[in-house]
Protein backbone atom coordinates (compact mmCIF):
# COMPACT_ATOMS: atom_id res chain seq x y z
CA UNK A 1 0.00 0.00 0.00
CA UNK A 2 1.23 3.28 -1.12
CA UNK A 3 2.40 5.70 2.06
CA UNK A 4 0.00 8.18 3.41
CA UNK A 5 0.00 11.52 1.87
CA UNK A 6 -3.07 13.74 3.46
CA UNK A 7 -5.35 12.33 6.08
CA UNK A 8 -7.98 13.52 8.07
CA UNK A 9 -9.72 11.54 10.51
CA UNK A 10 -12.55 12.13 12.76
CA UNK A 11 -12.52 16.33 11.88
CA UNK A 12 -15.33 18.50 11.85
CA UNK A 13 -15.87 20.95 9.11
CA UNK A 14 -17.99 23.99 9.27
CA UNK A 15 -18.74 26.80 7.00
CA UNK A 16 -20.78 29.78 7.97
CA UNK A 17 -21.38 28.16 11.27
CA UNK A 18 -23.51 25.28 10.43
CA UNK A 19 -21.57 22.28 10.66
CA UNK A 20 -21.15 20.59 6.75
CA UNK A 21 -19.05 17.10 8.17
CA UNK A 22 -19.11 16.01 12.10
CA UNK A 23 -16.51 13.33 11.61
CA UNK A 24 -14.63 13.63 8.43
CA UNK A 25 -12.37 10.77 7.62
CA UNK A 26 -10.34 10.98 4.18
CA UNK A 27 -6.67 9.39 3.32
CA UNK A 28 -4.37 10.23 0.07
CA UNK A 29 -2.21 8.40 -0.68
CA UNK A 30 0.59 8.55 -2.89
CA UNK A 31 -0.08 7.91 -6.58
CA UNK A 32 -3.82 8.32 -6.43
CA UNK A 33 -6.34 10.43 -8.19
CA UNK A 34 -9.46 11.20 -6.79
CA UNK A 35 -12.61 11.83 -8.27
CA UNK A 36 -15.48 13.71 -5.68
CA UNK A 37 -19.13 12.66 -7.20
CA UNK A 38 -22.45 13.06 -5.02
CA UNK A 39 -26.01 14.89 -5.45
CA UNK A 40 -26.15 18.88 -5.76
CA UNK A 41 -25.86 20.18 -2.37
CA UNK A 42 -23.72 16.50 -0.90
CA UNK A 43 -20.91 18.86 0.05
CA UNK A 44 -18.75 18.70 -2.79
CA UNK A 45 -17.01 21.99 -2.81
CA UNK A 46 -16.78 21.73 0.76
CA UNK A 47 -14.88 19.25 0.82
CA UNK A 48 -12.56 20.85 -1.40
CA UNK A 49 -12.32 23.85 0.52
CA UNK A 50 -11.65 21.91 3.73
CA UNK A 51 -8.87 20.00 2.06
CA UNK A 52 -7.25 23.33 1.10
CA UNK A 53 -7.41 24.94 4.38
CA UNK A 54 -9.87 26.89 3.90
CA UNK A 55 -12.61 25.50 6.10
CA UNK A 56 -11.71 25.50 9.88
CA UNK A 57 -11.23 21.79 10.59
CA UNK A 58 -11.50 21.21 14.54
CA UNK A 59 -11.43 18.03 16.80
CA UNK A 60 -10.12 14.73 15.48
CA UNK A 61 -6.30 13.78 13.64
CA UNK A 62 -4.88 15.72 10.70
CA UNK A 63 -1.83 14.88 9.19
CA UNK A 64 0.05 16.44 6.51
CA UNK A 65 3.02 14.13 5.75
CA UNK A 66 3.42 16.28 2.38
CA UNK A 67 4.18 19.00 3.62
CA UNK A 68 7.05 17.33 5.87
CA UNK A 69 8.51 15.91 2.28
CA UNK A 70 8.72 19.36 1.41
CA UNK A 71 10.53 21.12 4.15
CA UNK A 72 13.21 17.16 3.93
CA UNK A 73 13.30 18.39 0.02
CA UNK A 74 14.63 21.56 0.88
CA UNK A 75 17.08 20.78 3.63
CA UNK A 76 18.34 17.50 1.17
CA UNK A 77 18.76 20.34 -1.42
CA UNK A 78 20.77 22.69 0.77
CA UNK A 79 18.08 25.32 1.93
CA UNK A 80 17.77 25.69 5.80
CA UNK A 81 14.54 24.53 6.94
CA UNK A 82 14.43 28.10 8.85
CA UNK A 83 14.56 30.07 6.07
CA UNK A 84 11.32 28.99 5.15
CA UNK A 85 9.09 32.14 5.16
CA UNK A 86 6.44 32.24 8.34
CA UNK A 87 3.37 32.93 6.14
CA UNK A 88 4.85 29.66 4.10
CA UNK A 89 2.37 26.46 5.17
CA UNK A 90 1.14 23.22 3.92
CA UNK A 91 -1.58 25.57 2.33
CA UNK A 92 0.82 26.59 -0.06
CA UNK A 93 1.04 23.16 -1.53
CA UNK A 94 -2.19 23.05 -2.28
CA UNK A 95 -3.99 24.95 -5.32
CA UNK A 96 -7.72 25.02 -5.51
CA UNK A 97 -9.16 26.58 -8.73
CA UNK A 98 -12.84 27.08 -7.73
CA UNK A 99 -15.94 27.84 -10.14
CA UNK A 100 -15.58 31.75 -9.51
CA UNK A 101 -12.37 33.59 -10.32
CA UNK A 102 -10.73 36.13 -7.42
CA UNK A 103 -9.35 38.41 -10.09
CA UNK A 104 -8.53 42.21 -8.72
CA UNK A 105 -8.15 45.32 -10.75
CA UNK A 106 -4.53 47.01 -11.18
CA UNK A 107 -5.59 49.20 -8.03
CA UNK A 108 -5.93 45.20 -6.42
CA UNK A 109 -9.25 45.24 -5.77
CA UNK A 110 -11.86 43.19 -7.14
CA UNK A 111 -14.56 46.32 -8.42
CA UNK A 112 -15.49 44.80 -11.62
CA UNK A 113 -18.86 45.22 -13.02
CA UNK A 114 -20.63 42.65 -15.32
CA UNK A 115 -20.95 44.63 -18.41
CA UNK A 116 -16.96 45.53 -17.61
CA UNK A 117 -15.84 42.46 -20.01
CA UNK A 118 -17.83 43.88 -23.25
CA UNK A 119 -16.41 47.70 -22.83
CA UNK A 120 -12.82 47.58 -23.92
CA UNK A 121 -12.18 51.34 -22.31
CA UNK A 122 -12.70 50.18 -18.84
CA UNK A 123 -10.85 46.81 -19.33
CA UNK A 124 -7.61 48.44 -19.31
CA UNK A 125 -7.90 48.52 -15.18
CA UNK A 126 -7.70 44.88 -15.55
CA UNK A 127 -4.55 43.08 -16.06
CA UNK A 128 -3.54 41.21 -19.11
CA UNK A 129 -3.39 37.11 -18.67
CA UNK A 130 0.42 37.49 -19.52
CA UNK A 131 0.44 39.99 -16.42
CA UNK A 132 -1.75 38.03 -14.30
CA UNK A 133 0.71 34.68 -14.75
CA UNK A 134 4.03 35.99 -14.33
CA UNK A 135 2.83 37.40 -10.86
CA UNK A 136 3.40 33.45 -9.13
CA UNK A 137 6.59 32.36 -9.19
CA UNK A 138 7.51 28.82 -10.36
CA UNK A 139 10.46 26.79 -8.74
CA UNK A 140 13.33 26.43 -11.16
CA UNK A 141 12.86 22.91 -11.49
CA UNK A 142 9.25 23.28 -12.75
CA UNK A 143 7.57 21.41 -15.13
CA UNK A 144 4.73 23.86 -15.84
CA UNK A 145 6.55 26.95 -16.74
CA UNK A 146 4.81 30.26 -18.31
CA UNK A 147 6.04 29.54 -21.60
CA UNK A 148 4.01 25.47 -21.49
CA UNK A 149 1.64 26.97 -20.16
CA UNK A 150 0.29 29.15 -22.44
CA UNK A 151 1.02 26.86 -25.64
CA UNK A 152 -0.34 23.52 -23.78
CA UNK A 153 -3.79 25.66 -22.45
CA UNK A 154 -4.02 27.60 -25.46
CA UNK A 155 -3.58 30.91 -23.93
CA UNK A 156 -0.55 32.30 -26.45
CA UNK A 157 -3.03 34.31 -28.18
CA UNK A 158 -4.69 35.76 -25.33
CA UNK A 159 -1.46 36.72 -23.51
CA UNK A 160 -2.26 40.89 -24.07
CA UNK A 161 -5.67 40.16 -23.52
CA UNK A 162 -7.72 41.85 -20.25
CA UNK A 163 -8.83 38.54 -17.68
CA UNK A 164 -11.84 40.49 -17.46
CA UNK A 165 -12.60 40.35 -21.25
CA UNK A 166 -12.03 36.18 -21.19
CA UNK A 167 -14.87 34.33 -21.65
CA UNK A 168 -16.13 31.54 -19.60
CA UNK A 169 -14.38 28.79 -20.98
CA UNK A 170 -11.32 30.66 -21.39
CA UNK A 171 -11.00 32.06 -18.24
CA UNK A 172 -11.40 28.14 -16.95
CA UNK A 173 -8.12 27.70 -18.78
CA UNK A 174 -6.13 30.87 -17.06
CA UNK A 175 -7.18 29.81 -13.86
CA UNK A 176 -5.84 26.72 -14.07
CA UNK A 177 -2.43 27.69 -15.80
CA UNK A 178 -2.46 29.96 -12.83
CA UNK A 179 -2.36 27.29 -10.36
CA UNK A 180 -0.07 24.76 -12.12
CA UNK A 181 2.73 27.68 -12.78
CA UNK A 182 3.14 26.99 -8.61
CA UNK A 183 3.54 23.66 -9.16
CA UNK A 184 1.21 22.20 -6.15
CA UNK A 185 1.85 18.73 -4.37
CA UNK A 186 -2.21 18.98 -4.57
CA UNK A 187 -4.48 20.26 -8.00
CA UNK A 188 -7.73 20.88 -6.54
CA UNK A 189 -10.26 21.23 -9.27
CA UNK A 190 -14.17 22.24 -8.63
CA UNK A 191 -16.23 21.07 -11.60
CA UNK A 192 -13.46 21.99 -13.94
CA UNK A 193 -15.32 20.73 -16.96
CA UNK A 194 -18.84 22.60 -17.00
CA UNK A 195 -18.74 25.63 -19.92
CA UNK A 196 -16.43 23.87 -21.75
CA UNK A 197 -16.82 22.47 -25.37
CA UNK A 198 -16.53 18.96 -26.54
CA UNK A 199 -13.17 19.61 -27.98
CA UNK A 200 -12.30 21.10 -24.80
CA UNK A 201 -13.41 18.60 -22.25
CA UNK A 202 -11.24 15.48 -24.78
CA UNK A 203 -8.14 17.99 -24.19
CA UNK A 204 -8.56 18.22 -20.04
CA UNK A 205 -8.94 14.34 -20.43
CA UNK A 206 -5.52 14.30 -21.80
CA UNK A 207 -4.42 17.22 -19.62
CA UNK A 208 -4.87 15.73 -16.83
CA UNK A 209 -2.63 12.69 -17.37
CA UNK A 210 0.22 15.11 -18.07
CA UNK A 211 -0.62 17.05 -14.71
CA UNK A 212 -0.63 13.61 -13.06
CA UNK A 213 2.51 12.29 -14.56
CA UNK A 214 4.59 15.68 -13.42
CA UNK A 215 4.07 14.84 -10.38
CA UNK A 216 0.93 16.86 -8.96
CA UNK A 217 -2.05 15.13 -7.18
CA UNK A 218 -5.27 15.77 -8.14
CA UNK A 219 -9.10 15.67 -6.66
CA UNK A 220 -11.21 17.06 -8.73
CA UNK A 221 -15.40 17.42 -8.69
CA UNK A 222 -17.62 16.36 -11.77
CA UNK A 223 -20.45 14.35 -13.02
CA UNK A 224 -20.76 10.45 -12.60
CA UNK A 225 -20.75 10.12 -16.14
CA UNK A 226 -17.47 12.17 -16.98
CA UNK A 227 -15.27 10.93 -14.58
CA UNK A 228 -11.84 10.69 -16.62
CA UNK A 229 -9.88 7.80 -17.52
CA UNK A 230 -6.66 8.73 -15.11
CA UNK A 231 -9.35 8.95 -12.03
CA UNK A 232 -8.08 5.87 -9.74
CA UNK A 233 -10.18 6.58 -6.68
CA UNK A 234 -14.17 7.91 -6.11
CA UNK A 235 -15.82 9.55 -3.30
CA UNK A 236 -18.94 9.64 -3.27
CA UNK A 237 -20.74 12.27 -0.75
CA UNK A 238 -24.25 12.53 0.78
CA UNK A 239 -25.21 15.29 2.40
CA UNK A 240 -22.75 15.57 5.28
CA UNK A 241 -20.89 12.18 5.30
CA UNK A 242 -19.07 10.36 2.87
CA UNK A 243 -20.95 7.39 1.67
CA UNK A 244 -17.77 5.53 -0.36
CA UNK A 245 -14.25 6.76 0.03
CA UNK A 246 -12.04 3.97 -2.19
CA UNK A 247 -10.77 2.32 -5.36
CA UNK A 248 -12.92 3.16 -8.21
CA UNK A 249 -13.57 -0.24 -9.71
CA UNK A 250 -15.37 -0.98 -5.94
CA UNK A 251 -17.70 1.89 -7.04
CA UNK A 252 -21.11 1.45 -7.45
CA UNK A 253 -22.58 4.35 -9.70
CA UNK A 254 -25.92 3.16 -9.02
CA UNK A 255 -25.95 4.02 -5.13
CA UNK A 256 -26.67 8.04 -6.39
CA UNK A 257 -29.51 9.52 -4.73
CA UNK A 258 -32.13 10.60 -6.93
CA UNK A 259 -32.49 14.61 -6.29
CA UNK A 260 -34.89 17.22 -8.23
CA UNK A 261 -34.47 20.73 -9.00
CA UNK A 262 -38.24 21.22 -6.37
CA UNK A 263 -40.24 22.60 -8.99
CA UNK A 264 -44.12 21.85 -9.07
CA UNK A 265 -45.93 20.97 -12.41
CA UNK A 266 -48.95 22.16 -10.36
CA UNK A 267 -47.60 25.49 -8.48
CA UNK A 268 -46.24 26.18 -11.96
CA UNK A 269 -49.52 26.22 -13.78
CA UNK A 270 -50.71 28.45 -11.05
CA UNK A 271 -47.57 30.82 -11.13
CA UNK A 272 -48.55 31.18 -15.05
CA UNK A 273 -52.30 32.19 -14.16
CA UNK A 274 -50.19 35.37 -12.59
CA UNK A 275 -49.22 36.88 -15.42
CA UNK A 276 -48.79 37.09 -19.10
CA UNK A 277 -46.42 37.73 -21.62
CA UNK A 278 -46.95 40.46 -24.15
CA UNK A 279 -46.70 39.27 -28.35
CA UNK A 280 -44.57 40.82 -30.81
CA UNK A 281 -44.66 39.41 -34.32
CA UNK A 282 -40.65 39.54 -34.10
CA UNK A 283 -38.54 39.59 -31.18
CA UNK A 284 -34.98 39.99 -32.80
CA UNK A 285 -33.42 41.14 -35.79
CA UNK A 286 -29.75 41.42 -36.36
CA UNK A 287 -28.11 42.59 -39.88
CA UNK A 288 -24.43 42.07 -40.38
CA UNK A 289 -23.34 42.60 -37.05
CA UNK A 290 -20.02 43.29 -36.35
CA UNK A 291 -17.44 43.80 -33.00
CA UNK A 292 -14.36 44.48 -33.19
CA UNK A 293 -11.71 45.80 -31.00
CA UNK A 294 -8.44 47.00 -32.18
CA UNK A 295 -7.47 44.65 -34.93
CA UNK A 296 -9.57 41.55 -32.78
CA UNK A 297 -12.38 40.41 -34.52
CA UNK A 298 -15.09 38.68 -32.06
CA UNK A 299 -17.88 39.05 -34.34
CA UNK A 300 -18.17 38.95 -38.31
CA UNK A 301 -21.20 40.12 -40.22
CA UNK A 302 -23.96 38.10 -38.05
CA UNK A 303 -27.46 38.09 -39.58
CA UNK A 304 -30.14 36.42 -37.48
CA UNK A 305 -34.00 37.05 -37.15
CA UNK A 306 -36.03 35.33 -34.22
CA UNK A 307 -40.19 35.54 -34.29
CA UNK A 308 -42.03 35.36 -30.99
CA UNK A 309 -42.57 32.01 -30.29
CA UNK A 310 -39.18 29.94 -31.78
CA UNK A 311 -36.53 28.10 -29.35
CA UNK A 312 -33.50 28.47 -30.56
CA UNK A 313 -29.67 26.74 -29.14
CA UNK A 314 -26.70 29.30 -29.59
CA UNK A 315 -23.80 26.71 -30.06
CA UNK A 316 -20.13 27.14 -30.72
CA UNK A 317 -16.80 26.57 -29.46
CA UNK A 318 -15.20 28.60 -26.35
CA UNK A 319 -14.55 32.30 -27.79
CA UNK A 320 -16.89 31.53 -30.63
CA UNK A 321 -18.71 34.68 -29.70
CA UNK A 322 -22.07 33.71 -28.04
CA UNK A 323 -21.60 35.81 -25.00
CA UNK A 324 -20.60 38.68 -27.13
CA UNK A 325 -23.54 37.79 -29.53
CA UNK A 326 -25.95 37.79 -26.79
CA UNK A 327 -24.33 40.89 -25.06
CA UNK A 328 -25.88 42.77 -28.41
CA UNK A 329 -28.90 41.96 -27.42
CA UNK A 330 -29.56 42.48 -23.83
CA UNK A 331 -27.46 46.00 -24.64
CA UNK A 332 -24.66 45.23 -22.10
CA UNK A 333 -22.29 45.58 -24.89
CA UNK A 334 -21.87 49.14 -25.89
CA UNK A 335 -21.02 48.25 -29.87
CA UNK A 336 -24.82 47.34 -29.87
CA UNK A 337 -25.37 50.97 -30.35
CA UNK A 338 -23.01 51.26 -33.92
CA UNK A 339 -24.95 47.89 -35.07
CA UNK A 340 -28.12 47.51 -37.12
CA UNK A 341 -30.21 45.91 -34.30
CA UNK A 342 -33.99 45.60 -34.43
CA UNK A 343 -35.54 44.38 -30.77
CA UNK A 344 -38.96 43.73 -30.50
CA UNK A 345 -40.09 45.52 -33.46
CA UNK A 346 -37.94 48.79 -32.76
CA UNK A 347 -34.44 49.44 -33.86
CA UNK A 348 -32.00 50.10 -31.76
CA UNK A 349 -31.06 53.63 -30.76
CA UNK A 350 -34.39 54.91 -31.84
CA UNK A 351 -35.63 56.64 -28.15
CA UNK A 352 -35.76 53.32 -25.78
CA UNK A 353 -33.51 52.82 -22.39
CA UNK A 354 -31.72 50.32 -21.82
CA UNK A 355 -34.03 49.42 -18.75
CA UNK A 356 -37.14 49.62 -21.34
CA UNK A 357 -35.36 46.68 -23.27
CA UNK A 358 -33.77 44.72 -20.07
CA UNK A 359 -37.60 44.50 -18.73
CA UNK A 360 -38.56 42.46 -21.62
CA UNK A 361 -35.62 40.46 -21.57
CA UNK A 362 -35.03 37.24 -18.74
CA UNK A 363 -31.37 36.50 -18.80
CA UNK A 364 -29.31 33.60 -16.66
CA UNK A 365 -25.70 33.42 -17.12
CA UNK A 366 -22.81 31.62 -15.16
CA UNK A 367 -21.14 35.12 -14.36
CA UNK A 368 -24.27 37.11 -13.11
CA UNK A 369 -23.79 35.16 -9.78
CA UNK A 370 -20.17 36.34 -9.33
CA UNK A 371 -21.53 39.90 -9.45
CA UNK A 372 -24.60 39.79 -6.79
CA UNK A 373 -23.49 41.58 -3.84
CA UNK A 374 -21.98 39.49 -0.95
CA UNK A 375 -25.33 40.00 1.61
CA UNK A 376 -28.13 39.19 -0.89
CA UNK A 377 -30.93 36.66 -0.14
CA UNK A 378 -32.59 33.98 -1.95
CA UNK A 379 -35.79 35.85 -2.33
CA UNK A 380 -34.10 39.35 -2.80
CA UNK A 381 -32.09 37.66 -5.61
CA UNK A 382 -34.87 36.73 -7.03
CA UNK A 383 -36.76 40.56 -6.87
CA UNK A 384 -34.13 42.09 -8.29
CA UNK A 385 -35.32 40.53 -11.24
CA UNK A 386 -38.57 43.28 -10.93
CA UNK A 387 -35.78 46.01 -11.07
CA UNK A 388 -33.29 44.23 -14.08
CA UNK A 389 -30.20 44.62 -11.25
CA UNK A 390 -27.54 42.54 -9.97
CA UNK A 391 -29.02 42.76 -6.01
CA UNK A 392 -31.44 44.27 -4.83
CA UNK A 393 -30.58 48.40 -3.80
CA UNK A 394 -34.05 49.20 -2.14
CA UNK A 395 -35.83 47.77 0.39
CA UNK A 396 -38.44 44.56 -0.46
CA UNK A 397 -41.67 45.94 -2.17
CA UNK A 398 -45.02 44.94 -0.32
CA UNK A 399 -46.32 45.13 -3.37
CA UNK A 400 -43.92 42.60 -5.02
CA UNK A 401 -44.33 39.61 -2.73
CA UNK A 402 -47.15 37.91 -4.25
CA UNK A 403 -45.14 37.49 -7.65
CA UNK A 404 -41.90 36.78 -5.93
CA UNK A 405 -43.39 33.93 -3.89
CA UNK A 406 -45.75 32.44 -6.33
CA UNK A 407 -42.61 31.77 -8.76
CA UNK A 408 -40.09 30.64 -5.46
CA UNK A 409 -43.06 28.36 -4.52
CA UNK A 410 -43.49 27.24 -8.58
CA UNK A 411 -39.49 26.80 -8.79
CA UNK A 412 -38.90 24.98 -4.81
CA UNK A 413 -37.37 27.86 -3.74
CA UNK A 414 -39.29 29.04 -0.71
CA UNK A 415 -37.15 26.95 1.65
CA UNK A 416 -34.18 28.96 0.76
CA UNK A 417 -36.06 31.87 1.14
CA UNK A 418 -34.01 34.35 3.46
CA UNK A 419 -30.49 32.44 2.96
CA UNK A 420 -28.23 34.39 1.44
CA UNK A 421 -27.33 33.18 -2.11
CA UNK A 422 -23.90 32.56 -1.92
CA UNK A 423 -24.62 30.26 1.02
CA UNK A 424 -26.78 27.96 -1.16
CA UNK A 425 -25.66 24.77 -3.23
CA UNK A 426 -25.01 25.58 -6.66
CA UNK A 427 -28.00 24.15 -8.50
CA UNK A 428 -30.18 26.24 -5.86
CA UNK A 429 -28.35 29.42 -6.58
CA UNK A 430 -28.86 28.33 -10.59
CA UNK A 431 -32.71 28.01 -10.03
CA UNK A 432 -32.89 31.13 -8.15
CA UNK A 433 -31.28 32.85 -11.21
CA UNK A 434 -33.87 31.28 -13.47
CA UNK A 435 -36.79 32.51 -11.11
CA UNK A 436 -35.12 36.18 -11.38
CA UNK A 437 -35.35 36.06 -15.35
CA UNK A 438 -39.09 34.57 -14.88
CA UNK A 439 -40.23 36.88 -12.45
CA UNK A 440 -41.54 39.90 -14.64
CA UNK A 441 -42.65 37.06 -17.18
CA UNK A 442 -40.65 38.18 -20.60
CA UNK A 443 -41.15 38.04 -23.71
CA UNK A 444 -37.99 36.67 -24.16
CA UNK A 445 -35.87 34.41 -21.87
CA UNK A 446 -32.15 33.81 -22.22
CA UNK A 447 -30.61 30.60 -20.81
CA UNK A 448 -26.86 30.56 -21.03
CA UNK A 449 -25.38 27.44 -19.43
CA UNK A 450 -28.27 27.72 -17.04
CA UNK A 451 -27.40 23.86 -15.84
CA UNK A 452 -24.10 24.03 -14.62
CA UNK A 453 -23.78 22.76 -11.04
CA UNK A 454 -27.04 20.46 -11.53
CA UNK A 455 -26.83 16.87 -11.27
CA UNK A 456 -28.56 14.50 -14.11
CA UNK A 457 -32.14 14.64 -12.56
CA UNK A 458 -32.38 17.85 -11.78
CA UNK A 459 -30.99 18.55 -15.28
CA UNK A 460 -33.67 16.34 -16.35
CA UNK A 461 -36.44 17.78 -14.37
CA UNK A 462 -34.87 21.74 -15.52
CA UNK A 463 -35.47 20.41 -19.07
CA UNK A 464 -39.25 19.77 -18.21
CA UNK A 465 -39.68 22.79 -16.73
CA UNK A 466 -38.81 24.54 -19.64
CA UNK A 467 -40.25 22.72 -21.51
CA UNK A 468 -43.54 22.87 -19.70
CA UNK A 469 -43.68 26.89 -19.86
CA UNK A 470 -42.59 27.18 -23.64
CA UNK A 471 -45.35 24.45 -24.31
CA UNK A 472 -47.85 26.68 -22.32
CA UNK A 473 -47.01 30.64 -23.05
CA UNK A 474 -45.40 32.30 -26.16
CA UNK A 475 -41.79 32.80 -24.61
CA UNK A 476 -39.16 33.03 -27.03
CA UNK A 477 -36.21 30.78 -25.63
CA UNK A 478 -32.22 31.13 -26.78
CA UNK A 479 -30.65 28.41 -24.88
CA UNK A 480 -26.58 27.85 -24.70
CA UNK A 481 -25.26 24.91 -23.61
CA UNK A 482 -21.81 22.34 -24.44
CA UNK A 483 -23.73 19.37 -24.12
CA UNK A 484 -26.74 18.19 -26.12
CA UNK A 485 -28.09 16.10 -23.68
CA UNK A 486 -28.84 19.48 -21.38
CA UNK A 487 -31.11 21.18 -24.43
CA UNK A 488 -34.17 21.16 -24.05
CA UNK A 489 -37.29 19.35 -26.42
CA UNK A 490 -38.40 22.80 -27.29
CA UNK A 491 -36.02 23.65 -29.05
CA UNK A 492 -36.48 23.50 -33.07
CA UNK A 493 -34.06 25.84 -34.57
CA UNK A 494 -30.14 26.05 -34.13
CA UNK A 495 -27.32 29.10 -34.11
CA UNK A 496 -23.81 27.86 -34.62
CA UNK A 497 -21.15 30.17 -34.68
CA UNK A 498 -17.16 29.68 -35.31
CA UNK A 499 -14.60 32.03 -34.62
CA UNK A 500 -17.50 35.33 -34.86
CA UNK A 501 -18.71 33.38 -37.51
CA UNK A 502 -22.44 32.29 -38.25
CA UNK A 503 -21.82 28.66 -40.05
CA UNK A 504 -25.34 27.63 -39.95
Amino acid sequence: MNRILYQLEKVRIQQFGKTIFDQLDFTIREGETWAVVGAAGAGKTSLLRALAGQLPGTGGFQSMPFYDDYKAARIASGSDEDSLSPLFTWRNLISLVDTRHHFTNLSNTEDFYYQQRYNSCDAEDAPTVSTYLNQFHSPDDAYWTYEKLIGRLNLRELADKEVILLSNGETKRLLLAAALIRHPKFLLLDSPLSGLDKASRANFNRLLEEIRDSGIHILLTVSPLEIPDCVTHVAHLETGRIRYAGPRYDWDPSTLPVTGVGSSRDKIAEWLQTGSIPEYEEIIRLTECRVQYGARVILDDINWVVKQGERWALVGHNGAGKSTLLSLITGDNPQAYANNICLFGKKRGTGESIWDLKKKIGYVSPELFQYFPQDTTVAQAVESGLYDTIGLFRAPSASHQDKVRSIMDALGLAPYANQLLRHTATSIQRICLVARALVKFPPLLILDEPCQGMDNHQIAEFKELIDLICDQTPLTLIYVSHYDQEIPGCITKKLILSKGQRVE
